[in-house]
């Protein structure tokens, strides 16, 4: 009588079975896709992020040579704001990006780039990098 119950047992089973198997068949799927679109998803925000500091980087650097020609040429107010927003360059943690104070820090670098374009009078933009489709010749 138990070998007529263990066949029955695994006819009786066999939508759990598929279930199970299912589950863990797609369970190892996510895990390997999660891994790589995060992976995709990091890499493409880490270079936003660093093409981003980039161009602040250069403009402090275009602003500081023109103070060293000049040192007259901009307000004591403007270069304060300049040395602020180099200094919030040096201290971002781009080695560690889970840094809470990344956020922060990457604000207090937008507000100071506004103070100085304002000051300046520039139309100056941070707007990414261009898209194949943006670039005109």
């Amino acid at each position: 009588m138990d070998s007529a119950d263990d066949i029955f047992d695994s006819s009786l089973n066999l939508e759990e079975t598929h279930y199970q198997e299912g589950y863990k068949e797609g369970y190892n799927h996510g895990i390997t896709t999660g891994k790589e679109e995060g992976r995709e998803v990091g890499l493409k925000t880490g270079f936003g992020t660093g093409e981003e500091l980039g161009f602040y980087k250069g403009c402090v650097d275009v602003w500081n040579s023109a103070i060293q020609v000049d040192p007259t040429r901009f307000s004591t107010r403007v270069q304060k704001n300049i040395k602020q927003m180099q200094e919030l360059i040096q201290k971002y943690p781009v080695m560690d990006p889970e840094n809470e104070s990344v956020q922060d820090i990457m604000e207090d670098l937008r507000l100071r780039f506004r103070v100085i374009r304002a000051a300046l009078g520039v139309k100056l933009e941070y707007n990414g990098y261009p898209k194949p489709k943006d670039i005109e010749f």
